[in-house]
């Protein structure tokens, strides 16, 4: 235990979650697999250089017999069934409240994109996690506000998204090296809670964030047997629904099921952080890879259309889930024709997925599980998924899935200046400690900034004309920077729009790509 040191400060209830029992834990987890982390890290940026030079991503020959060959995944426990509509959200005590109240089948407890990776928020999330698990979690407000668990409501089924394998936790140290925060998030959550959670007729269940390929979906199944077998739970009991988020994962979706068939449950389609993936994967491959506006973006775009096809084949094909895009869309109660159309958005959007086939999709707000849930019903009936349906009507080519150039829509000022603005105010929250932002009637997350840095990035790095045509320039952004500043000054704290600003510039601007956003922010957090 020498070797392990915690260096976060003192978090409310934290001697519960930091026991030496669990650090003991991480630090096995640690020796045994932080090292082939790294390598696997290592390995995504010579595969990233080599796709820029050509232009080209493809099916992986060394894999066919995969494909081709015929397996399945393993049968779902009875929790996870149904997964018509899922709400997701960080693990903050409110939200774990009404996420957990809100009439959702699951509930994505957000420990990546939607949280900031604070000290205090990562303990005190496990803390949420151990007490919701346990039916314990409540919460009266300074202002006498009081939120506990109905019990007129089937809670949700609680799924717990990790850290992503590129993150560090720099608060907690294993002899001289910093903690894998993926390690940290799953092994603290899983060591205390996997027992209570059999009890109670659920199971430990996470989803998978930002993998590129299958070899890191093979090191999360280790993990996993590792686990099981170190605290004598039955191999397979944690299951595992994996976001296709990246663009190299969309050419690996079979193997990376088959990676984890005895711990998988499905298959996500992650629209914003694949969109992303896109861009920073061939950010500087030429024109043919430029997107337009990201509202212009559409998930009837061909490269889209072609994505989520695959991946509900895929799914069903192995006998896995296929689940569906976020709305982010919030309710805006002071403008009711604002919230009319965008909710006829999500509704087409849902109704749209369960006609292609999915199992369920992703809400970020309460007041939508009902229209996710009404679109779903339409084509589920009393069925609990559509696993029936194979789709073997759909042939994806990788030509299909690099298919940019299709993409209707053009970059414009306004949404040049919209990408400033949107990524400035997300920044801020971010450095504030709140992952996930209400910004412009949308619960926006991490992918939101990631976007709109990487796509100025890319704008200015191929001189793309707007529809005004002026030319992106970096004086161009500048100027739009100092704008948007200026507005924000009386609406956004000082302390967190100044970074905010400089952050932005900083990463949209750079001679040289930073990977994640939230590595260069997790450097001016305390």
């Amino acid at each position: 235990m020498s070797e392990v040191q915690v260096l976060g400060g003192s978090v409310e209830r934290g001697d519960e979650i930091l026991t030496p029992e669990a650090l003991q834990f991480l630090a096995d987890l640690h020796e045994r697999f932080a090292a082939r982390r790294d390598e696997l890290l290592q390995a995504r940026t010579s595969k990233r250089e080599e796709a820029a030079r050509t232009g080209k991503l493809d099916f992986l020959p060394e894999t066919r017999e995969v494909r081709e060959s015929d397996w399945k995944v393993a049968e779902a426990p009875p929790a996870l069934r149904d997964r018509r509509v899922e709400i997701t959200g960080p693990t903050d005590r409110k939200m774990t409240i009404n996420a957990l109240n809100s009439g959702a089948k699951v509930w994505l407890a957000d420990l990546e994109d939607a949280n900031t990776p604070h000290w205090a928020n990562v303990v005190s999330g496990q803390v949420n996690l151990y007490d919701a698990v346990r039916k314990t979690v409540g919460l009266t407000t300074p202002e006498g506000k009081s939120y506990q668990l109905r019990d007129d409501v089937e809670h949700a089924t609680i799924v717990v998204r990790p850290r992503g394998w590129h993150l560090d936790e720099r608060n907690l140290t294993f002899g001289d090296r910093e903690a894998v925060g993926a390690l940290v998030d799953f092994g603290l959550y899983f060591f205390h809670n996997v027992r209570a959670l059999l009890a109670n007729d659920a199971g430990p269940y996470f989803y998978l964030p930002k993998m590129e390929s299958h070899l890191e979906a093979r090191l999360w199944n280790d993990v996993f047997s590792h686990a099981e077998a170190e605290l004598g739970i039955d191999h397979g009991t944690i299951r595992a629904t994996v976001l296709i988020e990246t663009i190299p994962a969309a050419f690996e979706m079979e193997e990376i099921l088959y990676e984890l068939r005895e711990h998988a449950s499905g298959l996500n389609a992650g629209r914003w952080d694949y969109l992303f993936s896109v861009i920073k994967y061939f950010r500087d491959a030429g024109e043919k890879f430029v997107l337009p506006d990201r509202n212009s973006v559409t998930m009837t775009a061909p490269f889209m259309r072609a994505y989520t096809e695959l991946l509900v084949r895929t799914c069903h094909k192995r006998g896995a889930f296929a689940i569906g895009g976020m709305a982010a869309f919030i309710p805006n109660r002071r403008d009711p024709e604002v919230t009319e159309k965008a909710l006829a958005k999500v509704r087409d959007d849902k109704s749209r997925e369960a006609g292609d086939g999915f199992d369920g999709s992703w809400v970020a707000h309460p007041g939508m599980v009902d229209i996710c849930r009404e679109e779903f019903d339409k084509v589920l009936g009393d069925k609990p998924n559509q696993l029936d349906r194979t789709r073997e009507d759909v042939h994806v080519t990788a030509e299909q899935l690099l298919d940019v150039a299709s993409t209707e829509g053009s970059a414009t000022a306004a949404g040049l200046r919209a990408a400033v603005d949107v990524g400035i105010r997300y920044l801020a929250s971010w450095l504030g400690g709140n992952g996930a932002a209400g910004i412009h009637n949308l619960m926006e997350d991490a992918a939101t900034a990631e976007i709109s840095r990487s796509q100025i990035w890319q704008w200015v790095r191929n001189g793309t004309e707007l529809d005004n045509g002026e030319k992106v320039t970096e004086p161009l952004v500048r100027s739009v920077l100092d704008d948007v500043h200026k507005e924000l000054a009386g609406e956004v704290p000082a302390e967190l729009l100044e970074p905010a600003v400089e952050l932005f510039e900083q990463v949209a601007l750079a001679e040289e790509y930073v990977d994640f956003l939230t590595l260069a922010a997790y450097e001016r957090i305390q």
